[in-house]
């Protein structure tokens, strides 16, 4: 039921990009190494902008040093990132090279970029710059090409190759793998499904005996979050597991998958009754969803899911981005 993130136009060692959808790490050639990070290489480039604003980066005169710079310009007051937490990062650019001012999440229809920190999807300058700085933090990067866009260049982001970038990130927010919801769980009607809360572990579903399945898609909020609501076309970070009505069995959950997944909602590639049953609910929330077989796999058996089944799953919704 999961799909791949959608591809993004910082994916590490990208070529020459067409729509983010298509873009794909390049095959043909070895990526280059990577210098180890340093706080400070003269000459350096000047920040003007606080924190969830958009940067002013001013290029110093003179050639970049070649080294790749991570400095923090103001420190956040909340959790250290990890290696594999999903993290959310709001950035501003500009080509050194070329003086130019790249795209940003801060301008008109940009979009915070979602990653998992030290995983190597995207470039390093990303990828490795955010790993032991504090989420609210404002990052400076002077990312030399072995950092940024190799010897390929970008020629969406109108990065030629070879070129050194400057990036500004801020840490929006991070999320453990292994992060769950937590509070005082209101259950659903006897009639449907029960929910065992089991804290950093997948929750226990049990299946009412004896009675039939639904034939409507049921949505129950088992804890109401206080954020913001789900939109279409948000990529989400979720907990989740599922269950077959039919005896109790279940079949998938992201805990066997090493924990918190990203997926996108309401653009068809997950089963309907997840775009359905997500949208419009509230980040923070926990809820269970039973998916009748039109709102799922219909008559074709997927994998543990035999042809009509009726799912049933409880989701825990992280972050939306």
């Amino acid at each position: 039921m999961l799909v791949v993130l959608p591809l993004t136009l910082l994916l590490a060692c990208s070529s020459n990009a067409k729509a983010p959808a298509e873009v794909s790490p390049s095959a043909s050639s070895a990526a280059p190494t990577v210098p180890a990070p340093v706080d400070e290489a003269a000459p350096m480039p000047t920040v003007e902008g606080a924190f969830g604003s958009k940067a002013v980066i001013t290029i110093p005169a003179g050639q970049p040093s070649g080294q790749f710079v991570i400095k923090t310009l103001s420190e956040g007051d909340r959790q250290t990132v990890s290696k594999g937490d999903w993290v959310t990062v709001n950035y501003s650019a500009k080509d050194w090279t070329t003086g130019k001012d790249l795209p940003s999440s801060y301008d008109t229809g940009g979009k915070p970029q979602l990653f998992q920190a030290g995983s190597g999807q995207l470039v390093p300058a990303f990828d490795q710059a955010v790993v032991g700085k504090k989420v609210g933090s404002r990052i400076l990067v002077v990312a030399p090409p072995a950092a940024a866009f190799g010897s390929q260049g970008n020629t969406t982001l109108g990065v030629a190759p070879g070129d050194t970038v400057v990036f500004v990130l801020d840490i929006a927010e991070a999320l453990p793998q292994d992060s769950t919801l937590s509070g005082t769980m209101t259950q659903a009607p006897p009639t449907s499904p029960q929910v065992k809360d089991n804290g950093k572990a997948a929750p226990t579903i049990t299946i009412p005996p004896g009675q039939a399945p639904p034939t409507d898609l049921q949505q129950f909020v088992l804890i109401k979050g206080e954020g913001k609501q789900v939109q279409s076309g948000q990529t989400l970070v979720v907990q989740y597991t599922g269950v077959l009505w039919s005896n109790g069995q279940q079949f998938d959950s992201s805990w066997s998958h090493g924990g918190a997944q990203a997926l996108q909602v309401g653009t068809k590639s997950l089963i309907e009754g997840w775009d359905k049953g997500l949208v419009g609910q509230t980040v923070g929330s926990r809820v269970m969803l039973v998916v009748p077989p039109a709102l799922g796999y219909k008559d074709q058996a997927q994998g543990a899911v035999p042809a009509n089944s009726t799912l049933v799953f409880v989701i825990d919704i992280l972050e939306a981005v």
